[in-house]
């Protein structure tokens, strides 16, 4: 289905921002669950609790091994390494999708199956991709065009990177259709799409194409479906909407870093509070 294109501006991302009142604590501002990182990329596991931390939330929990938990901590010291209850979960930034390449991979692949356990929405990246469409709870997926060519195919849709890369707008209406999912589909202009939206966001700058930025992406909506769970709960089409917003938060948080030079995904983390300053005045 063909929907009208939605342009995401920073007063549509304000209203998605939730900000605290007195009345809150840790956990009622949102618990974020999160499985990223592996031997062969540790980093992901750093960027996507920095990022998510940046964003502002009331807590994240780090389910893995102890040696990327000190990773983890030692860049975010008040992330949690205990399971418990969460209002999101954030999983397979930095997983390879092939579940038995190595320990770690596979013991990363078995943590997946919290997500079944705690139905709350949930953010799938990477070696996560392949959970799209069998989880009851609201999901939204991120995939670059390569990604997303892997996931249509398994499912019987035979298209490539470079056909998607040539109509974003077809291919991430087709993949919300076929998956049953959100969609967030990356690249120099991300589009969202759900089942009756299609959003577009302003153009990114090119110095975004660097490593570590999709796990920053990762972390950002992670944070923000955590701390709008009871909105998303109540209404599945906000997670378009909150996904969106992620998605312009990084951007803005991208040309603050940048200002005309080349960024780094842990310089672009700093910048992601005076990001969300600016989409809020």
């Amino acid at each position: 289905m063909t929907r009208k294109v939605v342009k995401w501006t920073a007063r549509d991302a304000a209203k998605c921002i939730i900000t605290p009142s007195d009345l809150d604590h840790k956990y009622s501002r949102g618990v974020l669950g999160v499985i990223t990182g592996s031997a062969q990329y540790p980093g992901a596991a750093v960027l996507t609790s920095s990022a998510a931390s940046a964003t502002g939330i009331g807590m994240i929990r780090f389910h893995s091994s102890s040696g990327l938990a000190h990773l983890v901590l030692h860049s975010t010291p008040s992330v949690v390494v205990q399971p418990g209850k969460v209002t999101a979960w954030l999983m397979g930034s930095g997983v390879e999708a092939k579940k038995y390449s190595d320990l770690t991979t596979w013991l990363r692949h078995r943590w997946f199956k919290l997500a079944t356990l705690q139905s709350v929405p949930t953010v799938l990246d990477a070696g996560a991709l392949h959970l799209a469409g069998s989880l009851e709870q609201p999901t939204v997926i991120t995939p670059h065009s390569g990604e997303l060519s892997k996931l249509l195919t398994s499912r019987g849709v035979s298209v490539s990177a470079e056909a998607i890369e040539g109509d974003p707008k077809k291919w991430v209406q087709e993949a919300a259709d076929i998956l049953g999912v959100t969609v967030v589909l990356k690249g120099a202009t991300t589009y969202v799409a759900n089942d009756s939206v299609l959003i577009q966001l302003p153009t990114a700058t090119p110095w975004l194409a660097t490593a570590g930025t999709g796990d920053v992406l990762a972390g950002i909506i992670g944070a923000l479906v955590a701390t709008n769970y009871i909105e998303i709960l109540n209404n599945p089409h906000r997670l378009a909407e909150v996904a969106a917003t992620g998605a312009f938060i990084h951007n803005q948080a991208a040309l603050l870093a940048s200002d005309g030079a080349p960024i780094s995904a842990t310089k672009m983390i700093d910048e992601i509070p005076q990001a969300i300053r600016k989409i809020l005045k």
